[in-house]
């Protein structure tokens, strides 16, 4: 039968596959829109299996909040070309699938891949996508937080994301400021009691050894370690971090300079580029 550009447009209306794609779908369908569609989808997957060895390093990390601002979810597709990355369709998706965790409340990256989006999986409708880019697609990460206030932080044209939560409502520009350091000094902790113990004992070891190679004795190595430890949680926790906008007080007097009984109860950060 004769495919007509009113069904070739109402296909990709339907798929969002271009409009070359979707003509030689219906072709093949021989008009038939069900199958057009089933078509695509097997091309998405074809092109997922024959790329899947690809490095997808490009992408979208996006987040946000819902509307009461207690729980946000940070997501990342990725891809494998910033021309992909910048392509509205592709970053609707990504916000599709963000908007779709702040609904859901998914526990891990996996559940939130088993949720149903425009009739698929999220893990189905992001392999038909590769189909409509020519592209290896993947969701790689998901992390969320939920408390009396959290904050989201997006940087560098979608290529790092942030997300903060606080015992207690502050102000905006306060928890934002926050979530740029977060973004800007990656810190590995909120202070020095919620420093992993491996991460730790690590860093002591390292300390110590580099005591040792400047022929120091184990008397003096078991002294100073300690201190070379105190530098590294200055230099990687959150709290203890000087404050990007004034090195003059830590983020914890910052914050406290706004609010004094305002903790930071947990922060996420995704970057495209560490």
């Amino acid at each position: 039968m004769a495919i007509t550009a009113t069904d070739v447009a109402k296909l990709r209306k339907m798929t969002g596959a271009g409009m070359m794609d979707c003509k030689k779908a219906l072709e093949e369908a021989n008009g038939d829109f069900e199958r057009a569609q089933d078509l695509i989808r097997e091309r998405g997957k074809l092109i997922a299996s024959k790329r899947a060895d690809r490095e997808a390093t490009e992408g979208a990390v996006i987040a946000k909040t819902n509307a009461d601002g207690k729980f946000g979810a940070v997501i990342c597709l990725n891809c494998e070309t910033d021309f992909v990355a910048k392509n509205a369709d592709f970053v609707a998706l990504a916000e599709s699938i963000l908007n779709l965790a702040i609904e859901k409340k998914p526990a891990t990256l996996e559940e939130l891949l088993a949720l149903q989006l425009e009739g698929l999986t999220v893990n189905d409708l992001v392999t038909e996508k590769s189909g409509v880019t020519g592209e290896k697609l993947s969701l790689s990460f998901y992390g969320k937080l939920e408390d009396s206030f959290v904050i989201p932080y997006i940087h560098m044209n979608n290529k790092l994301a942030t997300l903060v939560s606080f015992s207690k409502a502050i102000n905006v520009e306060v928890a934002k400021d926050v979530a740029m350091q977060v973004a800007a000094m990656k810190p590995i902790a909120i202070d020095k009691n919620s420093t992993p113990a491996d991460v730790v004992e690590k860093e002591l070891q390292i300390a110590k050894e580099q005591l040792r190679l400047e022929g120091k004795s184990e008397d003096m190595v078991e002294k100073i370690a300690p201190g070379k430890l105190n530098k590294f949680f200055k230099e990687s926790t959150l709290l203890a971090q000087d404050f990007i906008k004034d090195s003059k007080m830590s983020v914890e007097a910052y914050i406290k300079s706004a609010d004094a009984e305002a903790k930071v109860t947990g922060f996420v950060r995704w970057s495209l580029n560490d």
